[in-house]
């Protein structure tokens, strides 16, 4: 399966079913009254974190996520089936933004959750609207629609440990040593396209290593592979910095300095988590080991292919990430719950007056415009809300096109204003 870390999804939660509009019909109970019963909610759209799932290749293949409307009421004062949520699987560490680039969710562990998109409310039905100076309501409410919207989606990689260098430094020869994890090598940059995951283990305890493409010089700003996967080690509570002892045209130390740099320009905060330095290749590079160990004597001399090293490479990073566990509580996902300004607002569209908001859209929406006594109590609603006095002050006149959500209709103040 292909590895995919960034998707682009459109989620949209079902709609509310209609309420009806009916009345008793009973022998010898001519006066039955109103008895239409409650459209259902509709279905929502809920992403959940699964360990099971290590891929966002599913929701960029298929990006359109649509959840069930919710059912229809009906007379005797019956009700309509809720909806069914859409649930949906992501990797655990995926993180959620909306289509403004707001960070609204993290979902770090399995099993956290986001209602991406919240079903639409049921209609109520004619029997809800019934009083002592409305007997007989003849109008019920359509439901209301589901939210909708447009997500980005990014996964960051759960491990303990990032394993960052320039391009062809040993990484995932390193990784394939102290793990099961089988990445491509070869004797050339860029070998490793996508990051790799290895569990190591070390003593009575385990670990997890993510190896990402190498990194080159303004990695952080998008040259090379580095933009793109440098997320997957803003989770590892440790770093190894493997510099190459064998690179002709470089300096391994200069290379330790750029690495570092490069981090602390992407997150600052990366580049002081605690860290080991690695110096590979050490097998054919001895003429470097004395310069690098006189700058970075706590070096670890490491060769993947005779073994030196491996173990002292393990043992330390066992020590770093048990000390590391103990000291920081797990990392907890959580839900942002955004609050936007909600106030009716008036713009010309043309020769149309435009009213936004989430009240008058969700009024008109939810009003069946072929019963006039709907229609009366919309008016009377919209009053109430204050659209009527906000498109009189925005210039809006008797007879003018009003725009609400997706129905146009002509503007008919209850009564003229003084002076107009």
């Amino acid at each position: 399966m292909a590895f995919v870390d960034e998707a682009k999804i459109h989620v949209a939660a079902g709609a509310g079913g209609n309420g009806a509009s009916a009345f008793h019909r009973e022998p010898f109970k001519p006066k039955g009254g109103p008895d239409g019963g409650d459209g259902g909610a509709g279905g929502s759209v809920i992403l959940r974190a699964d360990f099971g799932m290590g891929t966002l290749l599913e929701l960029r293949d298929h990006p359109h996520v649509r959840a069930d409307r919710g059912g229809h009421g009906e007379g005797s004062r019956r009700h309509g089936a809720r909806g069914k949520d859409r649930i949906v699987l992501v990797p655990a560490g995926t993180v959620v933004y909306d289509e403004d680039g707001t960070l609204i969710a993290d979902l770090a562990n399995p099993g956290d959750e986001l209602v991406a998109a919240q079903g639409g409310r049921g209609g109520r039905g004619n029997a809800r609207f019934a009083s002592a100076t409305r007997r007989a309501p003849t109008f019920a409410e359509k439901g209301e629609p589901g939210e909708e919207g447009l997500l980005k989606l990014e996964l960051r990689l759960l491990a303990d440990v990032g394993l960052v260098g320039f391009p062809n430094a040993g990484k995932s020869t390193l990784i394939s040593r102290i793990s099961a994890a089988k990445p491509k090598i070869a004797d050339y940059p860029f070998t490793t396209l996508e990051p790799n995951l290895g569990v190591v283990k070390s003593g009575e305890n385990s670990f997890v290593v993510a190896d990402i493409p190498g990194l080159i010089p303004g990695a952080h700003e998008g040259k090379g592979l580095g933009i793109k996967f440098l997320r997957h080690v803003s989770r590892a509570a440790v770093m190894v910095y493997l510099i190459d002892t064998t690179a002709f045209d470089r300096d391994p130390v200069d290379d330790l300095a750029a690495l570092r740099a490069e981090l602390h320009a992407f997150e600052p905060e990366l580049a002081t988590r605690p860290s080991i330095v690695v110096a590979s290749k050490v097998d054919a590079g001895r003429d470097a080991v004395d310069a690098v160990l006189a700058e970075v004597p706590e070096a670890i001399l490491l060769s993947s292919v005779t073994g030196e090293g491996v173990e002292e490479v393990v043992r330390r990073l066992g020590e770093l990430v048990t000390h590391v566990r103990a000291a920081q509580p797990e990392r907890a996902g959580y839900v942002r719950h955004i609050t936007r300004p909600d106030s009716v607002k008036v713009t010309r569209e043309g020769s149309t007056w435009r009213v936004t908001g989430r009240a008058p859209e969700r009024a008109v929406g939810m009003t069946d415009f072929n019963n006039d006594e709907a229609v009366r109590r919309l008016q009377k609603r919209l009053i109430t809300m204050g659209v009527e006095r906000a498109l009189w002050a925005a210039g809006a006149r008797t007879g003018d096109d009003v725009a609400i959500a997706d129905t146009t209709f002509e503007f008919e103040p209850a009564e003229e204003k003084a002076g107009a």
